[in-house]
């Protein structure tokens, strides 16, 4: 779906599910998509999240979280994703080469793919601290490669490093327009994989919120 097109518009059933239901296992790459529910169902599902202070990074490597995995015909996720997000997209066999992607961070049009950084809205290491270490490696490639939650976005290397393994207490997008979105995105994915949310974390989520129209 372009990233100019509000997610959480039409997936309130998702997003009750989630919130009312028994959330499917992280390790089941299969499940039915979902994307970000709206501003009122993001509410309802912070609520739901456990608070917990961050855990540590001990044993912590990106190795534990295999990523771009093969979607077929030697095609992998950051393909998937560059396509996804992108316009005019070109491609030779699976690989990207061509095309013009807007970052949804700090809206920076990027004209090639090797200008586009593929980012995940809860970085690996936050999912570690906040409950992934207990993941099998099963479990932990299937969070990484996630195309069914808004977990995975184009956007420009300059915003992607600068928010590292951030949550939102510390790093918000630097485009302000971005953080209803943003915020109702990582609560999805936090949700869905039953992470936890420090309060600081919780409290920058619930002021993101009222940013939404």
């Amino acid at each position: 779906m372009p990233r100019d097109t509000p997610r959480w518009i039409p997936l309130l059933l998702t997003a009750a599910l989630i919130a009312g239901c028994e959330v499917v296992d992280a390790g089941d790459p299969g499940s039915p998509g979902a994307s970000t529910p709206r501003a009122g169902d993001a509410r309802a599902l912070l609520g739901k999240l456990s608070v917990a202070p961050a855990g540590r990074m001990t044993g912590y490597t990106r190795e534990k979280f295999p990523h771009w995995k093969s979607t077929g015909d030697n095609c992998d996720v950051r393909d998937s994703v560059l396509e996804r997000d992108g316009t005019r997209v070109k491609t030779s066999g699976c690989n990207v080469v061509a095309g013009t992607w807007t970052s949804f961070y700090d809206g920076k049009v990027l004209d090639a793919p090797t200008k586009v950084d593929i980012d995940h809205t809860v970085p690996l290491a936050n999912a570690w601290r906040s409950g992934a270490n207990r993941w099998t490696t099963d479990q932990r490639e299937a969070f990484a490669n996630d195309l069914d939650r808004p977990q995975l976005l184009a956007v420009s290397a300059t915003s992607n490093r600068s928010k590292g393994d951030q949550d939102p207490s510390t790093w918000k997008p630097p485009a302000r327009d971005a953080w209803c979105e943003y915020a109702a995105d990582w609560i999805t994915v936090k949700s869905y994989y039953r992470l936890t949310v420090t309060e600081n974390e919780k409290d920058a989520l619930t002021d993101m919120l009222e940013t939404c129209g």
